[in-house]
């Protein structure tokens, strides 16, 4: 039997199998769901195989004319679609009753049995559809809007970002059988991990604008005081990226050359992008979610697992809270709902804009998965449900491996990070008061101290969603956008929950007058102290001038490593017992940076070189012995500062290229080895590098 024989009596018999499947699930569910009658079993196999041929013979043409309509009301257009097919396929025979909601519930039942079936078995995976429907279908549509499919013999790159991921839990998820895809591609030879360290600060914004964009030049930390325009700028603001993106590009940014950039804050030059922080002011074009949408059942599909996520996220929290699991925080409110936008919405909008970028051609590509981070910063980075998000994340990775079989190039894939956290029990939970506290008290009453609390950074991705859709064409997008200017007259970005306190704070802060004398930022274990009133950074001995005690009190607290200000003879980083003149090397006393890194000293000296560097800057505690750290924020695991996997990130790449150096030392310089793979690869020009 030929090749061509073999899949298409595959085919049949997975149909087959669905039929009979979809059948059960639609016999069964007429014997209890009011408003759906079925009269045998036989029929509900009939009823199963006309949605199948609707669905492959119709759908996409379906969702090609109503993709704006199906993008902009969130998927739920697309469920009442997908429920409409189902009243279609009860006409096809006799004695059938089909109600309009219970057609809504047969679509949610069906779509949570076929992921039980998936999950269980193996069996209706829906790979086979994308091969024989969904890319014919995009074919279709890139040709419609004038573009064309890329075929060649050059294999694209897709870069894979997983959030917050140190190498050292990468190697153990792998060992302990967590990450059984990227094991696979180790142990067959195909990859391998590559460890770089990233700057300081070691978060999202000043890693990813290193490795996109090649310079995150200015970017302190996840939000931060700009003395030159009296403004804070922070990493979950719309506005606030672009502006950083547009003062660090030079054009030729990772992905300059046909690339696309996919839930990103950077968007790394990239012609086209998606829910890509930087860019979520610029139109949305609804051709990038088609893959999605060209599968009816997605939509559900997501809702579904999102359920699930919430679940599971409440039995976790109460797990840790019965087995007193610590360190551990707070996990209420609102939170759960984040985390399933994080982990299940987010991750599905990106694959399958992927899937789309890969049935093009597109020549690169690069995605920020960021639900383990959101869940490992609340529930550890080791903890069971952190292991699970990064364990469903791999499936997802080895769907996209299968499927670039049927893409017009071949495709290679480097899975990387853009920090790693650390763990431990915050300043607050070790020592009864928070590094704005110890500020406050240190400098006396008469000084007004702004106290910044952190945002979950999920809220930034929230925004940034809205905010793209706001700026789109239509009715939903009307809708949305009058909703916004609703709760924020003349907002040019959407915000939500604690983004709106954020927003009001940095309006006092820029304002002419009532400024604060002191602010105090934080990013993980990293804190930042800023005098706004001063029009240059104060040196020590300024600080001891106008604030007498402070430092000495930051540094001798047990819950600080040690602070780092500017001094006369350059920057000095000064611990409880000791200090270290970064300039010359020189140490006094007990050495504060001895178990920071071998290279802290390094990342130090050139932040304190900012322009927007801090008065003084404030690293936590660190337990060499354990690994610990102690957050600024209310948060598990954290990055930001030194100290710990935080700055251990890594990127598994293809084995067949050239070898890295044995020390890659801050973004910038992983940005050149990934320029330099791509020109080996042919897919980047090497004159323009």
């Amino acid at each position: 039997m030929t090749g061509r024989a073999k899949a298409i009596l595959g085919t049949v018999l997975r149909g087959l199998g669905l039929i009979a499947f979809n059948g059960a699930i639609l016999w069964g569910l007429s014997q209890f769901l009011r408003g759906f009658e079925l009269p045998s079993f036989g029929v509900a196999c009939l009823v199963a195989a006309t949605i199948l041929l609707f669905n492959a013979l119709l759908w996409p043409l379906i969702i090609s004319l109503a993709l704006r309509f199906a993008v902009f009301t969130m998927g739920l257009g697309s469920i009442l679609m997908a429920a409409l097919v189902i009243e279609l396929a009860a006409e096809f025979a006799d004695n059938i009753t089909v109600s309009d909601w219970a057609a809504v519930v047969v679509v949610l039942v069906l779509t949570v049995a076929n992921i039980l079936l998936t999950t269980i078995f193996g069996l209706g995976e829906r790979d086979w559809y994308y091969e024989r429907v969904v890319l014919r279908s995009i074919r279709r549509v890139v040709k419609r809007q004038g573009r064309e499919i890329q075929h060649s013999d050059v294999p694209g790159v897709f870069f894979l970002e997983i959030d917050g991921l140190a190498e050292p839990v990468l190697r153990r998820a792998i060992t302990n059988g967590h990450c059984p895809t990227m094991a696979r591609w180790m142990q067959d030879g195909s990859h391998r991990i590559v460890k770089w360290e990233c700057d300081l600060s070691s978060q999202t914004s000043a890693s990813q604008a290193g490795l996109l964009l090649g310079s995150n030049e200015g970017i302190p930390a996840f939000r931060w005081y700009e003395r030159s325009t009296g403004q804070l700028v922070t990493s979950s603001s719309a506005k606030d990226v672009a502006m950083v993106e547009e003062r660090l590009s030079t054009g030729k940014g990772l992905l300059a050359y046909g690339g696309t950039s996919r839930g990103n804050l950077m968007s790394g030059d990239a012609p086209r992008s998606l829910l890509t922080l930087s860019r979520v002011r610029d139109k949305l074009y609804s051709r990038d979610f088609y893959a999605y949408f060209a599968d009816p059942y997605n939509p559900s599909r997501t809702i579904s697992l999102g359920i699930w996520d919430v679940i599971t996220e409440k039995i976790e929290a109460r797990r840790q809270k019965q087995l007193d699991i610590q360190p551990r925080v707070s996990r209420g409110g609102i939170y759960p709902l984040l985390r399933m936008g994080m982990t299940v919405v987010m991750r599905d909008f990106n694959i399958f804009s992927l899937i789309g970028d890969m049935f093009e051609g597109v020549p690169t590509s690069y995605a920020t998965f960021v639900g383990y981070d959101e869940v490992a910063h609340h529930s550890g980075i080791e903890r069971r449900d952190a292991l699970d998000v990064l364990r469903r994340l791999d499936q997802q990775f080895a769907r996209l491996e299968r499927i670039s079989e049927f893409a017009p190039r071949p495709y290679k894939f480097v899975v990387l990070s853009d920090h790693g956290q650390s763990q431990g029990a915050t300043f607050l939970q070790r020592f009864g008061e928070t590094l704005e506290s110890v500020v406050e008290r240190s400098i006396a009453d008469k000084h007004d101290v702004a106290k910044i609390a952190a945002v979950d950074e999920a809220w930034g991705n929230i925004g940034g969603a809205v905010t793209q859709i706001t700026n789109a064409e239509g009715a939903t997008a009307t809708v949305v956008r009058k909703q916004v200017e609703r709760r924020e007259p003349g907002a040019d970005e959407a915000r939500f929950g604690p983004e709106v306190e954020l927003h009001e704070l940095e309006a006092k802060i820029e304002g002419e007058s009532d400024k604060p004398d002191v602010i105090v930022l934080a990013s993980g274990n990293l804190g930042l102290i800023y005098f706004p009133e001063q029009k240059e950074r104060l040196t020590r001995e300024g600080i001891e001038s106008a604030f007498p005690g402070l430092i000495t009190t930051l540094a001798t607290h047990p819950g600080v490593g040690f602070v780092m200000v500017d001094s006369a003879d350059g920057p000095v980083a000064i611990g409880a017992d000791g200090l270290q003149r970064l300039a010359t090397g020189e140490v006094e006393g007990a050495d504060p940076l001895e178990h920071f890194g071998k290279h802290a000293a390094t990342h130090l000296a050139r932040n304190s070189g900012f322009d927007n560097a801090p008065d003084i800057y404030v690293v936590s505690m660190f337990d060499h012995e354990s690994g610990e750290v102690a957050a600024f924020e209310e948060l598990v695991g954290s990055h930001g500062g030194l100290g710990g996997t935080q700055s251990e990130p890594f990127a598994l790449v293809p084995s067949e290229w050239s070898q890295a150096p044995e020390e890659i030392i801050g973004a910038r310089a992983m940005h050149l080895e990934l320029v330099r793979w791509l020109e080996e690869a042919g897919v980047r020009p090497k004159e323009d590098a």
